[in-house]
């Protein structure tokens, strides 16, 4: 098998890893695409392809991490990871289990780790690779790999994030959820949203964002109440899909350019959290991206003009 297919074959395992630790797709892109540059100026062929190739995307996105991590601390507003709509790696025996370290909940609980802790935590809990391989990715011994990973488990367990288990049950919720919204019923939105659910968004300093949470769901449906039409007005688009392993929704302006996406966790037959994300730095992989500031101009016009 040549170089490109072996690299093409790994690809999406490459890029899961690398998204996991990065929680960015351009990012976890560009770790790839380094990974795939080294791989072919190496002068000789690795003994394991997936293991020379997990080793360096993994090391590779450990360096990207540290830097981040400085931009992220003076980043304006809330930070949500990138939305992901599909992870290209599959592994149906695990599905759940890779969809639930892909969400949002726990990539910014990922958020905590130290780069080295995260790594490891990805590499031995998420993609279940042993701890002789991890040590020799990180250039540290099974031992301290080993203390890195108990480390890593107690703070992820700590607040490890749930999920309603049933997945029909999680996408009859959403469209419940979705319906309700459509139709403006506060009090269906009241009904689905745990009484403490919270509404947060990323807008980066470049794009319409929240000046704060907002909790409670008598706070949290009146507000979703009052943007709906708003949307309308503008002829915008809501479009449910799985964001990040949840159910979600993509929103769209009339010209089908990306607004911002939602994802929804979903717990004990209730939402919990909804995380938008309209920064449009973190939108252009899904396709061409709306000037959201114009979007919502227009759409306060129409409002004001109504009134």
């Amino acid at each position: 098998m040549r170089r490109t297919e072996e690299f093409e074959e790994l690809r999406p395992l490459l890029f899961s890893i690398a998204y996991r630790i990065l929680g960015s797709v351009s990012e976890a892109e560009d770790a790839v695409q380094e990974t795939w540059l080294r791989f072919d100026a190496s002068a000789t062929q690795p003994t394991s392809t997936k293991a020379f190739l997990s080793a360096t995307v993994t090391r590779i996105s450990i360096d990207v991490l540290r830097s981040a991590r400085v931009r992220r601390e003076v980043y304006v507003g809330q930070w949500l990871p990138e939305p992901l709509l599909t992870d290209p790696y599959e592994d149906p025996a695990r599905s759940a289990e890779l969809a639930d370290s892909l969400s949002m909940a726990a990539l910014l609980l990922l958020e905590r780790l130290s780069p080295l802790e995260r790594a490891v935590f990805v590499l031995r809990e998420v993609f279940t690779f042993g701890f002789p391989e991890i040590a020799t990715t990180l250039g540290r011994s099974e031992a301290a790999c080993r203390q890195l990973a108990v480390r890593a488990r107690r703070h992820m367990d700590a607040g490890r994030p749930r999920f309603e288990a049933d997945r029909q049950e999680r996408e009859k919720l959403a469209e419940r959820f979705f319906d309700a919204l459509r139709e403006g019923d506060v009090d269906c939105l009241r009904e689905l949203l745990a009484a403490d659910a919270q509404l947060l968004g990323d807008g980066g300093g470049k794009a319409p964002q929240l000046a704060r949470t907002v909790i409670g769901a008598d706070k949290v449906a009146r507000l979703l109440v009052s943007f709906f039409p708003m949307v309308a007005r503008v002829e915008a688009t809501m479009e449910p899909h799985e964001v990040n392993g949840q159910p979600g929704a993509v929103f769209r302006d009339r010209d089908n350019k990306v607004i911002n996406t939602w994802t929804l966790d979903v717990l004990d037959g209730q939402i919990q959290t909804i995380r938008s994300v309209s920064n449009p730095d973190k939108l252009g992989h899904l396709g061409p991206v709306a000037d959201a500031w114009a979007v919502n101009r227009e759409a306060t016009r129409g409002r004001r003009t109504t009134d």
